[in-house]
């Protein structure tokens, strides 16, 4: 398990956790090299091509230094750490450099991100550290510092002054924990921003924005919120296309400032911009040079215009929603944006696992499987202090996705819904969503990191449905929720019991049915001296029952299916089956036949594994989502489907667990204590 280490900079006590494999912190490595007498080399980021590129060869021949060996006196930070300071590489991630200068106006989060404890001088040993939030946990990323240059060059990432190093520093950590510089290429300022602060993100679209928009960002950017913009594109043509008017289509930007100014009388509402590549600007009015500024108070224009081609402009707010299209703004907290005073939002936070087969439902187009998503049941009982209603942001985040692209696998489409959830604590099946609509949702499903959503709900219980946008869509997920006043929050279905009552006696010969005659003359055909069957003969037994029920299709049970029947039903311990403990087992079995054949809808012999979850708990058995998610995947096939055998397998198994856990709980109280023997003796049994 990761070890833990104090933030540096920023207030209060937050740790990080250690990430480098070996587990040790960046000071134990740091001591180590300089005992040693040596700079660091990352073993799990290596300067190599793996590390840039995981698709593709390098294209250049690209050499990695140190800063010392490309120029004479490097500098962790050359003054103050400015949005100045970050200009771009050739590598496509706009996205993450607009976050990183939107974090430079926030310096308590940069002094968390940047710790100031390292420089190129005092205790110099080649390695730095960066801290960033990820899915819930702080962690502290050490990288060395070769960085790729070509001809004494930085090739990626870099400072306005030749002698600064720490975004490119920076840049490299970031990629380090996505597995690459290739994984940084593409993607939302919002999954920056929030990986710098543990924000939560909302976003606008300019031309259906509310009124207010202005004031809202300007609320926003005055508490520390982190802001970015960019302009939609209609096709992969159209990508840093530089329009007519000095804007780039499909490039994110960082917005650093908002001012309403007085200009003859008339209030003028100005945004601050900057470009990443550290230039091409606006040209519009209110650009560097407009005569624009000619109108404004000289103490003013002096204030807030610096006349220089570095990227940044300013433009009237209301050709800003002409021209761009998107507000992508990260909040330290949800009140950030509307409120006049600061709240104290309560947080409930969940992780949960898309799995195919199981809880991989899909949206509700998919009626089906939709119900089988996790669901999470939400309380809300005080209304806000100055409305009837609760205010709640619920945020729903993807995880590792960008890590994950080297094995093909991008951003899933997702989304969520909230339904005014029924009395009781149970997940709801599909007749419930069938004939309930929801009562809020996620605006659209979308494939980015995350979606999040203000919304004011009545006071009451609701119902919390993430999802994918197809079924069987496999991934990991992380939910917040916001609320104003405190409230509950559970995971349904999150329950695992068995209601597993003793069967009822065999009857005596002489009262059995002709069935139960008919199973004897054939148990006695099989059976020898002992009037008993082993495994082989109950597997001939049962196969030849069953093989006359058409509507069951299965090529034979396994011998390990039938050993797990033995397991569950001999009672005296002989390793076979007499005849009336075969009675037992088959009630036992017309019971799981008659279940298997309700959920069989489409009469092919198989059931669905979304299905299983009533299947079970009919048969006396609830599972939580991640026990399902591991049946799921030890017993269906690549439709989703489990046939007869494996269904028998499942159930046999299960109650066999049960039964023996019941047994050893003697005090009902949900644990037992179990030694090595007995717990080899129950894994083998079952």
């Amino acid at each position: 398990m990761p070890l833990q280490s104090s933030l540096s900079g920023g207030s209060g006590a937050t740790k990080a956790l250690n990430t480098q494999s070996d587990g040790k912190s960046f000071e134990e490595l740091r001591q180590e090299c300089l005992r040693n007498g040596v700079l660091f080399e990352d073993p799990d980021f290596p300067a190599s091509d793996s590390s840039f590129y995981f698709s593709q060869r390098v294209p250049v021949n690209v050499e990695w230094k140190r800063p010392k060996e490309i120029c004479e006196n490097p500098k962790f930070i050359v003054g103050d750490a400015d949005r100045t300071d970050i200009c771009q590489g050739q590598l496509g991630d706009c996205w993450l450099l607009a976050a990183i200068a939107s974090l430079t106006l926030k310096k308590d989060a940069l002094a968390r991100v940047v710790p100031h404890d390292q420089d190129f001088d005092h205790r110099y040993a080649g390695i730095f550290h960066f801290q960033f939030w990820q899915h819930n946990k702080w962690l502290d990323v050490v990288v060395d510092d070769k960085l790729p240059s070509v001809r004494n060059r930085l090739i990626l990432l870099h400072s306005a002054s030749n002698n600064e190093f720490w975004s490119a520093l920076l840049e490299k950590a970031y990629a380090k924990i996505h597995g690459s510089y290739e994984s940084l290429k593409g993607g939302s300022t919002m999954e920056a921003m929030e990986d710098f602060t543990g924000g939560v993100g909302e976003m606008y679209d300019t031309k259906q924005a509310p009124s207010n928009l202005f004031s809202i960002m300007k609320k926003g950017l005055d508490r520390g919120s982190m802001m970015g913009c960019s302009i939609d594109i209609t096709s992969s043509a159209e990508s840093e296309a530089k329009t007519s008017s000095g804007l780039v289509k499909g490039h994110a930007y960082s917005i650093t400032g908002l001012e309403e100014i007085t200009v003859r009388g008339r209030k003028v509402q100005l945004i601050r911009i900057r470009n990443p590549w550290g230039q091409v600007e606006w040209n519009g009015p209110w650009s560097d040079k407009s005569r624009n500024w000619d109108s404004v108070d000289a103490a003013q224009k002096n204030r807030i215009l610096q006349k220089s081609d570095d990227g940044e402009f300013w433009m009237e707010f209301e050709d800003f929603k002409q021209n761009y299209d998107k507000v992508e703004i990260c909040n330290m907290t949800p009140d950030a944006l509307t409120d006049n005073s600061k709240r104290h939002w309560e947080v409930q936070l969940f992780e949960g696992n898309w799995i195919r087969g199981s809880t991989a439902g899909g949206c509700r187009n998919f009626i089906d499987t939709f119900w089988t998503n996790p669901q999470f049941l939400l309380q809300l009982e005080d209304a806000d202090d100055e409305d009837d209603v609760c205010s709640v942001v619920i945020a729903l985040m993807q995880k590792n996705r960008r890590r994950l692209r080297k094995e093909g696998m991008d951003l899933e489409t997702i989304g969520f819904a909230v339904y005014e959830a029924p009395d009781g604590k149970d997940h709801q099946g599909k007749d419930f969503f069938r004939y309930h609509g929801s009562k809020a949702r996620s605006r659209t499903y979308i494939n980015m990191r995350e979606i999040s959503e203000r919304f004011t709900l009545p006071p009451g219980k609701y119902l919390l449905v993430p999802t994918t946008f197809q079924p069987h869509h496999e991934a990991d997920f992380l939910v917040r929720i916001f609320s104003e006043k405190k409230a509950a929050a559970l995971e349904m279905g999150s329950d695992v019991d068995a209601d597993l009552p003793d069967p009822p006696p065999p009857s005596a010969p002489e009262d059995e049915t002709d069935e139960e005659k008919g199973l004897r003359r054939l148990f006695e055909q099989l059976a020898g001296d002992d009037q008993a069957i082993d495994v082989r003969e109950l597997k001939q037994m049962l196969d030849g029952v069953l093989s006359r029920r058409k509507e069951i299709k299965f090529d034979g049970l396994s011998l390990s299916t039938c050993h797990s029947i033995i397991n569950l039903m001999d009672v005296d311990q002989t390793g076979k089956l007499e005849f009336q403990e075969f009675k037992v087992f088959w009630e036992k079995m017309k019971k799981w036949i008659m279940l298997f054949l309700s959920f069989d809808t489409d009469r092919s012999g198989k059931m669905s594994s979304y299905e299983l979850r009533i299947a079970l708990k009919a048969a006396g058995m609830q599972l939580n989502n991640r026990l399902l998610q591991l049946v799921g995947l030890r017993f269906a096939d690549n439709n989703y489907d489990i046939d007869f055998d494996d269904y028998l397998t499942c159930i046999v198994r299960l109650e066999n667990m049960f039964r023996v856990f019941q047994t050893l709980d003697k005090s009902r109280r949900g644990r037992v204590n179990m030694n090595l023997l007995q717990f080899l003796m129950l894994s083998m049994n079952v």
